[in-house]
């Protein structure tokens, strides 16, 4: 494994984690995603408008599907590329799409990082 840089972090020994706000559901072979309109109680209280649901839903593709399902808290970002070569079919730069769904996920604030 690479050696972090001081200030870096090392995206392969990173543990991601689901965020807990998010709302999962299974729907046939993909995962929908339940996320939450507002960050706080009191918007959704006062902003929602009446009838409309309270979060927006985002069903995840195959592939989204299997990498959020390894996402449990316990594993690094390592181990879960690692885990998903065989689905992957060991194709040529499947890590780096990992690693770039991953990252993606973290910015949609979808999941966080542990060290």
């Amino acid at each position: 494994m690479q050696q972090s840089m001081p200030g870096k972090i090392n995206l392969l020994e990173v543990i991601p984690y689901r965020n807990e706000r998010i709302s999962v559901a299974r729907e046939g072979e993909c995962i929908r995603l339940g996320i939450p309109r507002f960050k706080r109680q009191w918007m959704q209280r006062f902003l929602l408008p009446k009838g409309m649901s309270p979060f927006v839903h985002v069903t995840l593709e195959e592939h989204g599907t299997e990498v959020w399902e390894l996402i449990d808290g316990k594993r690094t970002v390592g181990e879960i590329i690692a885990l998903l070569g065989d689905y992957f079919q060991h194709q040529e730069g499947y890590d780096a799409r990992v690693t770039a769904y991953i990252t993606q996920l973290r910015k949609d604030n979808l999941i966080g990082y542990r060290l």
